[in-house]
This record gives structure tokens, sequence and C-alpha cells, in this order.
């Protein structure tokens, strides 16, 4: 018998995607951004929504086509490297970068404003307490999207459009002048901002997360499974531009009363304080909280679904062991996190970027096995030019790539190996095979 999901389970799919998106980098990036843009705010935002709304988007997408697994999106690269990969990804979303900043956002916008002298171990106790209880949601692993889809996002978004409406009624200031690479290369700029959600990397496995949460509710059919994990995604992407919108647009506005912030956080904080008076920090907290929490259910969940995949420890196992690291982690501080994280981003994200671009094309390249070979090596290869850059290494010697000085020097070689492998025929393809 064939079955079909009901309109509210599709939403609530759609929700809970959104809500695994909607995490630290989405809520205090954009603030600061649209500030710096200042009269170039759209083509700032329309770059940041390439990369943290289309490019995850366009992941989803390039899952379902694959067959809806990290194995099918992978299948023409050799094992090791299909999983060292994974590997390095779910670290990074996972208990080295953006699960653990979920619990320092949340600290430093929802609870420290509220301690008059707060400390370290404020920190301590709180990141505790929040990835317990994160740990606590993601025990029951197939129960995730009736407890985020039905019931944490649909409270989440009342309060982000509480908040959007406020900002659009009665914005807090005029926009002001674009500042540093904001007023040079603003759609860049923003392109790059994005990759500070770490969206992309988060959608390749979200994705397999909503795959299981539609298997548990009984759907088999592999087209029906891919006409709702789209479905998801189209959800997540609108909900994603609404609120970028309305973040950039709060930033852009945001001078009068945050003019000088050093992140997005304070940007926000402000605001919020100057539209709702005392009670704004409360409405602040509570939007940062269920946010921060829902990404951090889902990113110990994706991260403890794959490991537990690959070794013989079991999927609560891996919960523990994947809240406990970032519990640790998240007491380093937020700035020396972000700092250690960019370097890593623009290494990996192009990586990323090529994957799903060769997914898109497979069925029409020759050689699929040559062409996923060449072309994600020659991207990692530049990437690693950027990302070292970004880092503070000399790499001028590299400065005749083209796009290099807005550090994308990945891209053209990249796009350059994934033509050259249309030309590439059947007979390269077995001398590739015999040499390796």
């Amino acid at each position: 018998m064939k079955h079909n999901l009901k309109p509210s389970d599709i939403i609530a799919l759609g929700f809970m995607l959104f809500a695994f998106f909607l995490g630290a980098g989405n809520i205090i990036f954009p603030p600061l951004a649209g500030q710096l843009a200042g009269d170039n705010v759209i083509p700032t935002m329309v770059g940041f929504l390439l990369t943290a709304v289309g490019l995850p988007l366009l992941t989803i997408i390039a899952i379902a086509i694959a067959g809806g697994s990290w194995d099918h999106l992978t299948k023409d690269l050799p094992k090791r490297a299909a999983v060292l990969m994974a590997v390095l990804i779910f670290i990074i979303i996972g208990p080295a970068f953006a699960a653990p900043r979920t619990g320092l956002v949340a600290y430093e916008m929802a609870i420290r404003p509220f301690i008059a002298d707060a400390g370290q171990m404020d920190l301590t106790l709180f990141s505790i307490f929040f990835f317990v209880v994160a740990m606590c949601f993601a025990w029951t692993q197939g129960k995730l999207i009736d407890i985020i889809g039905k019931f944490l996002t649909p409270a989440l978004f009342v309060g982000l459009i509480v908040l959007a409406a406020a900002v659009f009624l009665n914005p807090q200031g005029d926009i002001m002048a674009a500042q540093g690479n904001y007023l040079t290369q603003p759609l860049t700029t923003g392109f790059l901002e994005g990759y500070n959600t770490m969206d992309t990397f988060g959608s390749l496995m979200f994705g397999m997360l909503i795959v299981d949460a539609i298997r548990q509710k009984g759907i088999e059919d592999k087209a029906q499974t891919t006409k709702y994990l789209i479905s998801a995604a189209l959800i997540a992407a609108a909900g994603l531009a609404f609120v970028y919108i309305s973040l950039f647009y709060l930033g852009a506005t945001s001078g009068a009363v945050a003019d000088g912030a050093d992140n997005g956080g304070v940007v926000l904080s402000q605001y919020v304080q100057a539209l709702f008076g005392s009670s704004g920090q409360l409405v602040l907290s509570v939007i940062v909280l269920l946010a921060c929490l829902t990404t951090a259910i889902g990113l110990i969940s994706a991260c403890s679904d794959y490991f537990s995949s690959i070794t013989k420890l079991s999927y609560k196992a891996w919960v523990i062991i994947t809240g406990i690291a970032c519990a640790v982690v998240a007491n380093i501080g937020l700035s020396q996190l972000i700092s250690l994280s960019v370097p890593v981003l623009f290494a990996l994200y192009p990586v990323a970027i090529a994957l799903v671009a060769l997914t898109f094309v497979r069925h029409k390249l020759p050689n699929p096995r040559s062409a996923y070979r060449v072309v994600m090596l020659v991207s990692l290869l530049f990437a690693l030019i950027d990302g070292a850059k970004v880092a503070g290494v000399d790499v001028s010697a590299f400065s005749v790539l083209p796009l290099f000085e807005m550090g994308m020097g990945w891209l053209l070689p990249t796009a350059a190996a994934l033509i050259a492998m249309f030309f590439v025929g059947n007979n390269q393809e077995q001398e590739l095979a015999q040499q390796s």
C-alpha cells in the first residue's frame, strides 16, 4: 500500500529543517553585515542569500536527486575519501565549531545580560545544562519530527515574526554609508559572509535526517521521498530568507542604537531593547534559546547517527560523547571559536560546493568517477590557498589567480576542471583507473 504524508506532516518536516538550520550563525552574522553594508545592503544581502539559502537548498535537492544518503552522493569518490570528507564535515558542524557555537551564542545573548557579574563559571554551568537538554531531545531519534517540527519551531517562528514586524514597522534609524569591503565588493563580501552559517555543510547531513524522518512515517518509495524532501527544503529556504532579510534590514537601520558594535549579537540585542524596552531582552532570549537549542539538537543527532553507522558504538553512546565534547569546546569563548573556524570554512566550503555541482551534472558527464576525483581535488587544492590566506599565511605568490583578492581563487580553476571533464572519454577513465 502506498503511503502519503498529510500536508501538516510536510509542513512539520519543513519547519524541522528550518529549525535545524536557524542557529547561532544565522542570528549573529546578518545584523553586523547589514550595519557595515549600509546603503549597499541589497547586493550584500543577495550575496549572503546565495550561500546561506541558495546553496543549502541546492544541496538538499542534490541529496534527493542522488538517492537520499551520503553514500549515494559520494558513490563516485574513493570510499576512504568519502568517509574522510564526511568525518571532517561532521566534526566541523558537530563538536568542533557549529554545535558549541549554539551554546555560546545562547549564553552570550540570552543568559549573560541577566547576570550582573558573569564569569567563566556561569558559562561552564550553562553550557553543561544547555547540552544536557539538547542531548535529552536528541535521545529519542525517531520522534524528532514531532518534537522539533510540531512544537519548538512554531514557537520560534512566532517570536521571529513579532521581531520582523517590529523592525519593518518601526526601524530605529536611517540606513548609513557602507564601510570597508562592503563599499567596494558588497556582493562578494556578502557571499563569503554566508560561509559562516555553515549551512551548506549542515544541509549535507540534515538532508539525511529528513530522509530518516520521512521513512519513520512509512514512506519507502524513492520518488515520494524525493518529493517530500524537496518540499521540506523549499519551506525551510523560505523561512531562512524571511529571517535573513529581516535581520539585514535591522542591521542596516541600527546606526542610531548600536553604532560601533563589534559583533552581530550586540547589534541585535541593543536594537531589540530599543524596540521593546526593558522587556526586549526577554523577547530576544526566547528567540535565541529556541533557535540555538533546535540547531544543537539537530547537529548532535546528525553526528551521532553518522558516527554510529561507521563505528561499533550505538547512537545513544554517540549522543553522550558529542554532547560532552560540545560542552567542553563551548568554554573557549565565542570570539576565539569564530576566528578558528573561518580558515577551515574557506578551505572546505568550496569542496562541498563542487560536490553539489557535480551531482547536478553527473548524468551528462562521460566519466563520473574521473570527474568527481579531479574536480574535487582541484577545488580542495585551491581552497586551501584561500584558507591559508585568511589564516594569515603569506600566499602572495598566488595573487595572479583570478578572484584571489576576493577570497575566491578556487572558483575559476574548479569551473575549468569541471568543464574539462565533459571531454574526458572512456579511454581516459580506463587509464586513470589503471594508474590508481
